[in-house]
């Protein structure tokens, strides 16, 4: 009887392992790759690069909105400036036309409020008496209407106001004063009414 060769087994776990051991894919980076370079980012951009690139249009067309926005805002100050002279030139003009038509419609009393003043010069503007209640009342609607009289014995001279008829040369007199009111004024607001007339005196 013969004896069969010795079989070897063959199952998988008897062999080498026919791969290799791993590779170590954690060891430390290749010696040829540098840390980040201070002053650069992550892509390797240098503050003079990134100072120095281009505009992007994104960018351009920003600053050209924040231009614009800066130019209506001056604008619109500007505007609102010129339309708060505009109302106050207007106000202005208002009140002016205001006097002077109050001064138009005045200037019809002031013929009575001379003889009312003569009237009372001479006395006869007795208190309680009908002409002395219809005095007071002329009076009271003038100054109501803002009609103010000037003119007085002992005012400096004004050509602006006064309206010289007579000068009369007075020894001691060193400035040219009223010497007399012949005629009072009246003004009203700004608006001149009637200059008054009066006598100066002047240095002799």
């Amino acid at each position: 009887m013969a004896h069969k060769d010795d079989e070897q087994p063959t199952g998988s776990g008897a062999g080498p392992d026919e791969t290799g051991p791993e590779e170590n894919t954690s060891g430390p980076a290749p010696s040829g790759e540098q840390p980040e370079s201070e002053g650069t980012d992550a892509d390797g951009l240098t503050i003079d690069d990134i100072l120095g690139a281009e505009q992007t249009p994104e960018a351009a067309a920003e600053d050209a909105g924040s231009d614009r926005e800066a130019s209506l805002l001056i604008d619109l100050k500007r505007l609102q400036a010129e339309y708060a002279n505009y109302r106050r030139r207007t106000e202005e003009q208002r009140q002016r036309e205001i006097e002077r038509a109050k001064g138009e419609a005045v200037k019809g009393l002031l013929p009575v409020m001379d003889d009312l003043d003569r009237a009372a010069k001479h006395g006869d503007l007795v208190e309680g008496s009908p002409l002395a209640a219809i005095g007071d009342k002329v009076r009271a609607v003038a100054e109501r209407l803002g009609v103010v009289s000037y003119g007085a014995v002992g005012d400096v001279f004004d050509p602006q106001q006064h309206e010289a008829i007579f000068q009369a040369p007075t020894p001691g007199v060193t400035e040219t004063t009223i010497l007399e009111v012949v005629e009072v004024g009246y003004r009203l607001g700004s608006v001149e009414l009637r200059p008054a007339k009066v006598v100066v005196a002047v240095p002799a």
